[in-house]
């Protein structure tokens, strides 16, 4: 367990008592984070990435603090963590629990019901270029994105099995190979090559801007969707709006069959920190994830139709319509456990 900044702390205590509830885990707790790097010095120790080798699985509240201008605590336990345990799929479920919650009039929760898998360790991200002549008029910045054969085919079959296995009908790829004919002529040649060998689902593509106007005209036609790095971490805000806002979002950063991380994706948002109002909705579904991904499918489902039936009745944070406070949003959905 990694609370983190801000309302991390706040959030992963209710996931904690959820998952307390629930039974049968163990919890170590880790002082990684802003407040832990200004005093020490340290992001995270030159053992830190074989430590988070050694657990099962890995629960993050938030990261992201103005103290530390750069993020760099943020960049070494996230980015690094995702890098160092080649955490290369990115998964977002898109899940609309209460039609309220949507933006888009007349959508119901079968119409907002989708997957987003996110390459996770190429991609822009990767840190490969840099700035010359800084600060000048003659400024010059590079950024380059990388797209290997290795990362893009398995986030590409990771996509299909993820369909396959959840009883799904559709993959849909996006990419800019219009605009970037180089780098997404891969993803373009991969997907090729691997639509084939799953028959039974319906491969689709579409450019990442054509997609994301299909998010808000009709969501219900996608299932899974597969992209990069960048367009990834996109439409996932784009998606977790459709379902009621950041708070209400989860993620996993998964290497099937090895130790992964889950977070839920609103970040640190400091000036709610101490106030009782974050929403713990999205940490809650992040530990169920995690619960999935450890073989505890049942138990998932039980955090999930509890968090369900609390936002249904309104039992929620205000940023969704209630007037809980985090702790006590976070005792609605502990009543429902049972």
């Amino acid at each position: 367990m990694i609370a983190g900044d801000g309302i991390g702390p706040e959030v992963m205590g209710e996931a904690v008592r959820v998952l307390t509830a629930v039974g049968g885990l163990e919890f170590e707790h880790l002082p990684w984070s802003a407040s832990h790097y200004l005093r020490t010095g340290v992001t995270i120790p030159p053992d830190g990435y074989d430590t988070l080798r050694g657990f099962d699985a890995i629960l993050v509240g938030a990261l992201g603090d103005p103290r530390v201008p750069d993020n760099r605590h943020a960049r070494d336990i996230l980015l690094g963590t995702r890098t160092a345990l080649d955490l290369y799929v990115n998964y977002r479920p898109i899940r609309l629990l209460d039609a309220r919650l949507c933006p888009l009039k007349g959508r119901t929760p079968d119409a907002v019901n989708f997957a987003v898998v996110r390459e996770n360790t190429e991609g822009v991200y990767v840190g490969v270029g840099g700035r010359f002549k800084a600060g000048t008029p003659d400024e010059i910045a590079i950024q380059e994105e990388i797209n290997t054969y290795k990362g893009v085919n398995r986030i590409v079959r990771y996509a299909f099995e993820c369909a396959r296995a959840r009883g799904l009908r559709r993959v849909c790829m996006a990419d800019k190979s219009n605009a970037m004919p180089d780098g997404h002529a891969l993803w373009q040649r991969v997907f090729a090559e691997v639509k084939p060998e799953y028959a039974d689902i319906e491969a689709t593509h579409l450019y990442i801007d054509a997609l994301a106007m299909w998010l808000v005209q009709d969501p219900a036609r996608f299932d899974v969707i597969v992209t990069n790095n960048l367009f990834g971490d996109i439409i996932t805000d784009l998606g977790a709006a459709l379902q009621g806002g950041l708070g209400m979002a989860a993620s996993g950063n998964l290497h099937p069959g090895r130790t992964s991380m889950f977070e839920p994706v609103h970040g640190s948002a400091p000036p709610l920190a101490g106030k009782n109002d974050a929403n713990p909705i999205g940490a809650i579904l992040s530990a169920a994830l995690m619960l999935e991904t450890l073989g505890r499918a049942e138990d998932a489902r039980r955090v999930e139709r509890a968090v369900e039936e609390a936002v249904r009745a309104g039992e929620v944070t205000k940023d969704v319509g209630g007037t809980l406070g985090t702790r006590e949003a976070g005792e609605a959905v502990l009543r429902r456990l049972g």
